[in-house]
């Protein structure tokens, strides 16, 4: 297959973490997946992640989200990947078990499916030596969790076609990842080898008794972290050369590099020290489970992400461009925007809180937008539409993890405005919210009103003839006051 468009499909062979994970994140990006794996718990195990995600990316992504794909665990390698578009093998790093399996995967499956392997850092052309057609292979090495964190590591073999890995490329992206084509076939790629280098001093240090578990996770989380997760190394270590730049930075630190700071080769993982950090991490955890943690480390990672969002920085921008292309697909109106209600949305009286409705009104808003054309690309051209009044009912009661669903009804529009009503429902259909806006078209330069450019004032005079027949709501109009 040529065309990533077109898949639809999606085989997995292996139910792990990073195989659950890739369950969630395609499924949430509205493919639909066939997974193999022969532990008798897989379905549950699968569905215990895909709750997480789907929480977190409703969290992220809210009515943005696409219709979400199936997951239906199947009873055989070939009954997964036979009919597959692409398929992702997530095995433990054996490189033997990987060569077989990925045999029998390329034996039962379509001549023109793409393979992809999650591992960490063995070497594809070793993992291709028993396939007949190489040239189909890449490795796709995600990160934990897989439905949240961007980057994959694309890296091909010595046959892997340029044509395989554009299409992965092309495949992840569509999902809301951010691949990294690796230049060089290397152990361990690229971000593994600087997690290594870290863990290996980590556990030295550990060994040594100069610290504990905790206490370098505090180091890391309350210090470099927190800039790592936007900058990374280099570009912060040019920042603090000051305004003379990377080569002041080099000329004064690089002397420290030549002293025996840190260790390159790892200390022996003796029974010893292995009682030491798992009494320390168990310590550490104070009897928060899994999951727990699991939802808290999501709950971080969204809100960090979608500050670095607002910034349009880092791994924002990659999920702010994921937001656009789903917006870009979503229809403005009839079919309708859902999302399930979020933790995050909840008040103390276990409903959803006000600023959750305007935030599902303003992301309907912003699809209806970006369905007639003024989406991110006509503002940054200079135009825009801004809001100017609000008028918000709350008829209902929205709980966690209840679906609804909010509809647009376009009122009327002329030249420089355009008015709309939402609707949002239950998942019973009983009205929940209504919110009535009034957009301003703008010309952002001169900061002032302005007509529509032709194009989407068009768009917006197609979109009032197809809604022409539909019965304006009772409750458009409707002011606060108190009866008199």
């Amino acid at each position: 297959m040529s065309d990533a468009s077109k898949i639809r499909t999606i085989g997995l062979v292996g139910g792990g973490v990073i195989g659950a994970g890739w369950a969630a994140r395609f499924a949430l990006a509205g493919y639909d997946v066939r997974m193999f794996d022969p532990d008798p718990e897989i379905g549950r195990k699968v569905e215990a992640v895909l709750g997480n995600a789907r929480r977190a990316q409703q969290r992220m992504l809210g009515a943005l989200l696409p219709v979400e794909g199936t997951v239906h665990i199947a009873t055989s390698l070939a009954d997964a990947v036979e009919n597959a578009d692409f398929i992702q093998e997530s095995l433990p790093e054996i490189e033997e078990l990987k060569q077989r399996v990925l045999a029998q995967i390329e034996a039962a499956a379509r001549p023109d499916a793409i393979i992809g392997s999650s591992t960490s850092g063995l070497l594809p052309t070793r993992l291709a030596g028993k396939m007949a057609h190489p040239e189909r292979f890449v490795v796709g090495h995600p990160f934990n969790p897989v439905y949240l964190l961007p980057l994959v590591e694309i890296c091909g073999g010595e046959a892997t076609s340029q044509a395989t890995k554009d299409l992965a490329t092309a495949l992840y992206t569509s999902c809301g990842m951010q691949p990294l084509q690796v230049r060089v076939e290397i152990d361990g790629f690229i971000a593994d080898r600087l997690l290594e280098a870290l863990w290996r001093e980590a556990l030295w240090l550990v060994n040594d008794g100069v610290a504990t578990t905790a206490e370098i996770d505090d180091a890391i989380r309350y210090g470099a972290g927190l800039r790592w997760s936007f900058m990374g190394t280099f570009l912060t270590y040019r920042l603090a050369g000051g305004e003379a730049g990377m080569r002041h930075f080099l000329a004064q630190f690089g002397p420290a590099l030549k002293l025996p700071w840190t260790h390159l080769v790892a200390c022996e993982l003796t029974d010893e020290l292995t009682d030491t950090i798992a009494a320390q991490s168990d310590e550490q955890a104070a009897g928060i489970g899994l999951r727990e943690y699991e939802q808290k480390r999501d709950d971080c990672l969204v809100d960090v992400m979608t500050a670095l969002k607002a910034n349009d920085f880092a791994a924002g921008a990659t999920l702010k461009a994921h937001g656009e292309r789903l917006a870009a697909l979503k229809p403005a109106s009839g079919e309708g925007l859902s999302v399930h209600v979020d933790s995050a949305w909840i008040d103390y009286n276990g409903h959803m809180t006000e600023w959750a409705y305007l935030k599902v009104f303003g992301d309907t808003t912003d699809v209806l937008l970006a369905k007639i054309g003024a989406g991110p690309d006509y503002v940054a051209a200079g135009h825009s539409f801004y809001t100017v009044e609000s008028h918000l009912r709350h008829l209902g009661q929205a709980r966690l993890g209840e679906a609804i669903r909010a509809t647009t009804q376009i009122l009327g529009a002329d030249a420089k405005r355009l008015h709309i009503f939402h609707t949002m429902t239950g998942a019973d259909g009983s009205v929940i919210a209504t919110a009535e806006h009034m957009l301003l078209h703008v010309d952002a330069a001169a900061d002032r009103a302005a007509p529509m450019l032709p194009a989407v004032a068009a768009a917006v005079a197609a979109l009032v003839e197809a809604q022409a027949k539909l019965e304006r709501p009772a409750a458009a109009g409707r002011a606060i006051g108190l009866a008199k």
